[in-house]
């Protein structure tokens, strides 16, 4: 019987979390919750430099955002690599033991020459052995690598990738300092947190063969792995910030919503016939690593904005009122004080829109009065004639003893009847007066939403700015 699947996504938290990682925790997670199995949160955190809290806690946040949950992992103690430390020393010590691994005491400035040498060949630098049968006992701690021979790789998307020894050198595990290497790192944590799949980006297919010899010098079973391709700009080199936003964070703060993120990330690379759009349940169904394409996906930021909308569209109201409200503080305004007033204004900005921003943007009306009027717009409308007709519609909206939608159209067009007028000359009149422009959603929704007090406060205040335009 296989053993139950176990997946890991180990960032070293270094600042936001990028894209191309957020796709790869994803495969993770689908990955594990396809096959029942358990996904493992791993901190790589040995660059103290770089891997502070402040990092890490980005990271758990963009994860937390996509909803992205972890069966194993932070807060928990043990699974972060400077918890590790014990662990890294007892399998060294047992590579060691069993001659599998040696110590060296060439100096860096040595092996840093021997390099460039080796790069003004045009070759590949591979450490020459000096230190093999030198019996030291103290330096740097390197895997012995088989002189003959070659490693394959067995990678679920690329399949078999063959490296052959003579193009690997003796890798370091321990520096003469004491720290572990990262190669070293992860194939110890995998093996004792007992990772069945690794699935990671294809950057790290060189340091594979590496890690296969040193599992099997610890006579360690090796995991199933599985590469996944870059994340590429549209002139089709490496996704950077050169291309625009790159980070979750990035992505989140403009306003695209998790579910659209999610959605696209799990497109890139992967397929299921012509479907562009999933539920989460959808791709835990559907989701196999074997079906992830090789080469790779170009990130399309109209694409992603696209999915956004559709999702806005779809999306149940209480759970849009909650994704909109920390944007709509973040502009300044102010939810109105009745939280059950705000998913029938935003049911009314959904089709604007295509991210949390351009929705609040398009319906900043609804949470203050405009302070100015289109200027083109105001030229037409606000005259003298403009502010009698303003007057009289104050006036017959006023004495309505419902404020409905329907009700208010029925004045308005009433009024524009006897007035002589088309329904659109008084319909795009109150528009300027209550929302500043002359683009919005179905005014008389608008007005029944704004609610009577408001209403007539922001047109009285329009027939003022055009009585004063005499």
């Amino acid at each position: 019987m296989a053993a139950p699947v176990r997946v890991r996504f180990a960032p070293s938290p270094t600042g936001h979390l990028h894209v191309g990682g957020a796709r790869t925790a994803l495969f993770n997670w689908l990955y594990a919750r396809h096959h029942g199995g358990a996904f493992v949160l791993r901190i790589e955190d040995t660059d103290r430099s770089r891997s502070t809290e402040e990092n890490i806690g980005l990271i758990v946040e963009a994860l937390e955002w996509l909803g992205l949950d972890w069966d194993e992992g932070p807060p928990a103690p043990g699974y972060r690599q400077t918890e590790r430390l014990p662990s890294y020393r007892e399998h060294a010590e047992r590579l060691r033991a069993a001659g599998r691994a040696y110590y060296c005491d060439c100096a860096p400035a040595d092996l840093e020459r021997a390099r460039r040498a080796a790069q003004a060949r045009k070759e590949t630098f591979r450490y020459a052995g000096r230190c093999r049968d030198r019996g030291l006992r103290a330096g740097a701690l390197r895997l012995r690598i088989p002189d003959a021979g070659a490693t394959v790789v067995n990678d679920l998307i690329h399949g078999p990738v063959t490296f052959e020894h003579g193009q690997l050198d003796d890798w370091i595990l321990v520096r003469s300092d004491g720290t572990p290497t990262y190669n070293f790192c992860v194939v110890v944590d995998d093996v004792t947190m007992r990772i069945t799949h690794v699935i990671r980006g294809d950057d790290h297919l060189s340091n594979t063969p590496k890690q296969i010899l040193c599992y099997e010098a610890l006579g360690y079973p090796v995991p199933e792995m599985a590469h996944v391709s870059m994340i590429l700009g549209p002139d089709r080199s490496r996704l950077s910030k050169r291309h625009g936003a790159t980070s979750v964070q990035a992505f989140r703060d403009a306003g695209i919503v998790p579910e659209a993120m999610v959605n696209y990330l799990a497109r890139l690379g992967w397929s299921h016939g012509d479907q562009e759009i999933f539920s989460r349940q959808e791709l835990v169904e559907l989701f196999d690593v074997k079906a992830v394409a090789s080469s790779g996906a170009v990130f399309d930021h109209t694409k992603l904005a696209w999915l956004s909308h559709e999702y806005l569209k779809a999306m149940d109201g209480a759970r849009l009122a909650a994704l909109a409200t920390p944007f709509i503080r973040a502009a300044g305004l102010a939810p109105p004080a009745d939280p059950a007033r705000l998913s029938p204004i935003l049911d009314t900005l959904r089709e604007r829109a295509r991210t949390l921003v351009e929705l609040v943007a398009a319906g900043r009306f609804y949470f203050e009065a405009p302070s100015a009027y289109e200027p083109m717009a105001a030229q037409t409308f606000l005259t003298p004639e403009g502010a009698r007709r303003l007057g009289l519609l104050r006036e017959r909206l006023a004495a309505l003893t419902e404020f409905s939608a329907g009700a208010l159209e029925g004045a308005t067009r009433g009024l524009a009847a006897e007035l002589g007028l088309k329904l659109v000359d008084l319909a795009q009149l109150s528009r300027l007066a209550v929302t500043g422009g002359t683009a919005s959603p179905p005014i008389f929704a608008v007005l029944a939403l704004l609610g009577r007090a408001e209403t007539l406060a922001r047109l009285e205040r329009a027939r003022a700015v055009a009585g004063g335009a005499a």
